[in-house]
């Protein structure tokens, strides 16, 4: 059986690291947002053209993401 104080300390490490993680994606969203303009875009998709998709999963997820919310404002 764990001890309390153990699974406490557990807990905590877990939030933490799931906070930094949060904070650590947040910062790349942003990151990528200023890639808003046709030729930023192609310049940064040339970049990630280079890698696997394995590599680059979270950020073309952000970014499909991006371009379907900025659609989304144009057409409202």
């Amino acid at each position: 059986m764990t001890h309390p104080s153990t699974a406490i300390r557990s807990l905590r490490t877990s939030l933490s690291s799931r906070r930094a993680a949060r904070r650590s994606r947040q910062s790349l969203e942003r990151q990528l947002a200023s890639y808003d303009n046709p030729s930023d875009r192609l310049d940064l998709e040339a970049i990630l053209a280079r890698h696997d998709s394995a590599e680059t999963a979270e950020i073309q997820s952000i970014l499909s993401r991006q371009s379907m919310e900025r659609i989304i404002r144009v057409g409202s």
